[in-house]
C-alpha cells in the first residue's frame, strides 16, 4: 500500500520555525516529524511514499536525501509553482496513486499511533471508496456521523455554522484525525479543480456516497503549534 504524506503546507501556525522551514521538519524530541511518520507507517508494512512539498520543499528533499529516504520508495509530488491545499494536492498526485490500490493519506504535522492494520482492515469490510479516522476529543470543527457511522454532516462548534446531508439532532460528533483510506475510484468522483481542500469535497460527496469514519481512542497530537510540540513529546520519545 502507498502512502501520500501531505508535507506542502506553510505551517504558519508554527512561527517562527517556518519562517526558514518546512514544519514537517520540526522536530519532536530531536525527530522531525516527517520521519517520525515515515518511521510509524513503516511499522506497519508501508515502504512505498509520495510527499506533496511547496513550502521550503527543497529542505525536504534534501533531508530525504541525506538520510537515503529511509530505505523507502519515495516519490515527490511537488507543488512549488502554487499551494493546491488537501483536494488539489490530492489530484495533482493523482499520477503516482491511481493505480487500482487503495492508499493511505495523513498530514505530516499529525502524530499518532493509530493501529493502520485495523484502519485499512474496516476500510476494506466496508468497501467504501473514502474511510475516515476520527476520535471523540475537544476539536473546534467535528464531522457529524449517523449510528451508522456514515457522514452526514460538519459542524463548526464554535461558530455553530453546519452543513447536514439531512437534518437530525442525534448525529454523533467527532474530530478528524487527518488520516484517511482511500479507493482510487475518488478520481472519478471528485469535481473540483485547482486549490481546494478535499474535506470540502467529502461534504459534497456526502450527499451520494457513503463515507465511513473509523473511530479510534489512540494517541493523537495535530502538531501546528510551538504549544503542541511540547504536548506531542510527551506522549512521543
Amino acid at each position: 500500500m502507498k502512502a501520500l504524506i501531505f508535507a506542502a503546507g506553510k505551517g504558519t501556525r508554527l512561527k517562527p520555525f517556518t519562517d526558514h522551514h518546512p514544519k514537517a521538519l520540526a522536530k519532536v524530541n530531536g525527530i522531525p516529524l516527517l520521519e517520525r511518520n515515515i518511521d510509524y507507517l513503516k511499522s506497519f508494512g508501508i515502504t512505498d511514499f509520495v510527499i506533496n512539498i511547496h513550502h521550503f520543499g527543497d529542505q525536504i528533499v534534501s533531508f530525504l536525501k541525506e538520510n537515503n529516504n529511509f530505505n523507502c520508495k519515495i516519490e515527490i509530488s511537488d507543488e512549488s509553482n502554487e499551494l493546491l491545499e488537501t483536494g488539489g494536492g490530492l489530484i495533482f498526485a493523482k499520477e503516482f496513486l491511481n493505480h487500482g490500490e487503495d492508499f493511505l493519506i495523513m498530514n505530516a504535522d499529525i502524530l499518532t499511533n493509530i493501529n493502520i492494520n485495523d484502519f485499512v482492515k474496516y476500510h476494506k469490510e466496508i468497501k467504501d471508496f473514502v474511510t475516515l479516522a476520527v476520535s471523540d476529543r475537544e476539536s473546534s470543527r467535528k464531522l457529524l456521523f449517523n449510528d451508522d457511522l456514515v457522514l452526514r454532516g460538519w459542524l463548526n462548534v464554535q461558530t455553530g455554522e453546519q452543513r447536514l446531508a439531512e437534518f437530525n439532532k442525534g448525529f454523533r460528533p467527532l474530530a478528524f484525525s487527518g488520516v484517511h483510506c482511500i479507493n482510487p475510484v475518488i478520481f472519478d468522483k471528485i469535481k473540483r479543480t485547482g486549490k481546494f481542500s478535499v474535506m470540502e469535497e467529502y461534504l459534497d460527496l456526502m450527499q451520494t456516497e457513503k463515507i465511513h469514519g473509523f473511530v479510534h481512542d489512540s494517541i493523537l497530537v495535530d502538531v501546528g503549534r510551538p504549544e503542541s510540540v511540547i504536548e506531542a513529546e510527551k506522549y512521543f520519545k
